[in-house]
């Protein structure tokens, strides 16, 4: 190994550089745990956020429990069936209903009451149907109540069409839907889990990276060169630079080609903001795998330290403004939430400069901030 001297004097040289980029690039590919996580995971997660995950309840299961079958009854029944949003189970066994709902089975019960032709005839001012709904997942429950408030409203008009009432309401509401106007939730989505992706790539893989050196005894072989720190750091960023650049066009093309999911902003914007979170990924990840020198520990860590809250406090799936105050502080610090925001932004809405601007300078800081502890962290001696 150089004495400190002769490390000291060492300049930056880019044959070395080019020739530590050969190897690292030439370690990627023939490693097949590269592969996988390059290609097989980034692939297997977008199909997952894309098809497994849906917000969205365009189908729910409901049941009617009809304890009258008079005509105003059965009309009722039949708009509640033919509804496109709501998958219908008729019956008059309430606790048949009330099984299928403690299995899963059905989401709600809409009750018909066994006199509720005489209450809509009295013009009774007490609703002449009753919601039971399950309370164990609140969002389905609150569809259960919009979506049965929604076939309700529809009957009333069909009856008092039926009877010659003028029901022309006063104001009639119109709601349109900015940014995402199919109101899709993978069109929201996705963008966060490109993010993940991106995580995956950077930070879990590029923690590896120092630590494999050490274990395997080739960190030795390099330090017995007049290699420098630069040298040694940029080798390591430049070869998972590129592959993380890779990914991501990967990503886009599944994304919007396979997926459906439309891209409004600039895709020059898109390569900058991806490129420095890139660097910020890739800086933590160093810094992980220096600090460790065990490949074990590296990426239990980096699964703490990037992945778990890339996707709990990056705004990815749960809103950001609705987390506690304490955990909204949190999430600044965390380097996610601002590439959430960018694609999120960028796919949805365009370029916003006043959120892109910002997103990109925050990016800017934390790579600095992650990549000089990184420089600061390695040292070219064996202790």
């Amino acid at each position: 190994m150089p004495n400190s001297a002769q490390s000291s004097h060492a300049r930056f040289s880019w044959r070395r550089l080019y020739a530590l980029c050969l190897k690292e690039t030439k370690q990627i590919t023939r490693d097949p745990s590269s592969a996988l996580i390059a290609i097989v995971i980034p692939l297997t997660l977008l199909f997952i956020f894309g098809y497994g995950i849906n917000l969205d309840s365009s189908k729910l299961n409901i049941g009617i429990l009809t304890n009258q079958q008079s005509q105003p009854a059965q009309e009722l029944v039949y708009t509640f069936t033919n509804s496109p949003y709501i998958n219908a189970t008729i019956s008059d066994n309430r606790q048949l209903l009330i099984d299928k709902m403690q299995a899963g089975q059905i989401r709600g019960i809409v009750v018909i009451p066994v006199n509720f032709a005489e209450l809509l005839a009295r013009q009774d001012t007490i609703a002449p149907i009753q919601v039971i709904t399950d309370g164990s997942e609140p969002n389905t429950a609150n569809f259960v109540q919009a979506y049965t408030k929604g076939v309700w409203q529809i009957w009333l008009q069909q009856q008092a069409i039926s009877k010659g009432i003028d029901t022309t309401p006063l104001i009639e509401i119109e709601p349109r839907y900015w940014f995402n106007p199919a109101a899709i939730s993978q069109h929201y989505i996705i963008p966060g889990a490109v993010t993940i992706i991106i995580t995956v790539v950077g930070a879990i893989l590029t923690s590896l990276v120092i630590a494999r050196e050490w274990e395997r005894g080739t960190m030795e072989a390099l330090l017995s060169t007049q290699i420098t720190r630069t040298e040694l750091l940029l080798s390591k960023l430049i070869p998972y630079q590129v592959l993380g650049s890779f990914v991501m066009v990967l990503c886009m093309v599944v994304t919007v080609f396979v997926l459906g999911v439309p891209y409004r902003g600039s895709l020059w914007i898109l390569g900058g903001i991806t490129s420095l979170f890139l660097a910020t990924a890739l800086g933590m990840g160093l810094l992980i795998s220096t600090l460790t020198r065990n490949q074990f520990n590296a990426a239990m860590i980096s699964l703490n330290a990037a992945f778990l809250p890339a996707i709990m406090l990056s705004g990815f799936v749960f809103e950001i403004d609705s987390m506690p105050f304490f955990i909204q502080i949190v999430t600044y610090f965390i380097p996610a939430r601002y590439f959430v925001s960018s694609l999120q932004t960028l796919f949805l809405a365009g370029d916003i400069p006043l959120i892109l601007m910002l997103d990109m300078w925050l990016l800017i800081v934390s790579a600095i901030f992650f990549i000089g502890l990184t420089a600061l962290a390695t040292r070219r001696r064996l202790d």
